[in-house]
């Protein structure tokens, strides 16, 4: 019955010890995480992550020295591991079919997606808009002309004389440009 009784003491010395280090990490590490991870959500998700592992090396029978660097390590390496299985997600490139039309809407957030949805089009608009004004001026023409005006090929191939392969052509290569260009911010918010 000594064991038992030895053994709860341990427990719940254990546990003061654990809650005590919790509170007073807990702010410093949460502002850690959260200057690197942005949604709210996954910075509250790596917190809890880094807790959780911390309570289960307190257990362990060799002690953890230097507690507090040792959860910014933990957090650092939970966010590595975020960053490393997030999905890469690239944006789509038209393979120069007449068929794709307007993959600009397709790659943006819906602006019926909530608040976050609708400021991170606004951002990645705002970008679109100075990424464009690096393009050659044929370039661009074709592109604002396809994708934010609506225009076919054949009608801008008919107006400017210029075969619509041609025109086909130069707004790949925009779209290449503009996919290099805005993959940084895509990527920055998680679409």
């Amino acid at each position: 019955m000594d064991t038992t009784l030895t053994s709860d003491a341990l427990m719940a010395e254990q546990d003061k010890r654990i809650t005590e280090t919790i509170s007073r990490e807990r702010g410093r590490l949460r502002n850690f995480i959260r200057r690197r991870v942005p949604d709210v959500s996954e910075a509250e998700d790596i917190l809890q992550d880094v807790f959780f592992e911390y309570v289960e090396a307190y257990r362990l029978p060799e002690p953890i020295e230097q507690v507090g660097a040792w959860l910014f390590r933990v957090a650092r390496n939970r966010i590595i591991d975020r960053f490393r299985k997030k999905r890469e997600v690239q944006l789509p490139v038209p393979s120069g079919d007449a068929d794709d039309e307007h993959w600009l809407e397709e790659v943006l957030p819906s602006p019926d997606a909530g608040p976050e949805a609708v400021y991170a089009r606004g951002v990645l608009l705002e970008e679109l808009l100075a990424a464009l004004e690096e393009l050659p001026k044929e370039q661009r023409d074709v592109f604002i002309a396809h994708e934010l005006e609506g225009r076919s090929f054949k009608e801008m191939a008919t107006e400017s004389g210029v075969s619509a392969n041609t025109l086909l052509a130069r707004k790949r290569y925009a779209v290449l440009h503009l996919r290099a260009r805005l993959q940084t911010i895509y990527d920055e918010f998680d679409l």
